[in-house]
């Protein structure tokens, strides 16, 4: 069982920058890939971004990629989404996933709700 738990969201300006945590339980952090999405009002989830159990590979999707880095210490069991340039339409609640059995980038196929573990979501306002 893995227990996640999302934290740093807030409100900013656009333009601004936002570091997202999310921070597991459990002894086998490396073996989780991890990613966020982001679920805006009226909306469906949707991926925006992904990291490997040891950091190696990550993937963006093409709203996130350039501006939005994820990086990984596993010796804090810890991920984070380092977030550039915001915008009012990155406005979302933001919610990291972890599975073991799946890539960061076949996290932008798979259906979201397949994905093992979840946590409750940090809110990000951008104001214009």
């Amino acid at each position: 069982q893995v227990q996640l738990v999302e934290s740093g969201g807030g409100l900013v300006q656009a333009g601004g920058s936002l570091r997202l945590s999310c921070a597991a339980s459990g002894r086998t952090f490396s073996s989780y890939a991890m990613g966020w999405f982001r679920q805006a009002p009226g909306k469906e989830r949707e991926y925006v971004g992904g990291i490997s159990g040891g950091g190696d590979k990550s993937y963006f999707v093409d709203s996130a990629r350039g501006r939005f880095i994820i990086s990984r210490d596993n010796a804090q069991n810890t991920v984070y989404l380092t977030m550039n340039g915001l915008k009012p339409e990155d406005t979302a609640v933001y919610y990291c996933a972890a599975d073991r059995d799946t890539s960061p980038r076949a996290m932008e196929i798979i259906p979201f709700r397949l994905l093992s573990y979840w946590g409750q979501g940090t809110r990000v306002a951008i104001s214009s």
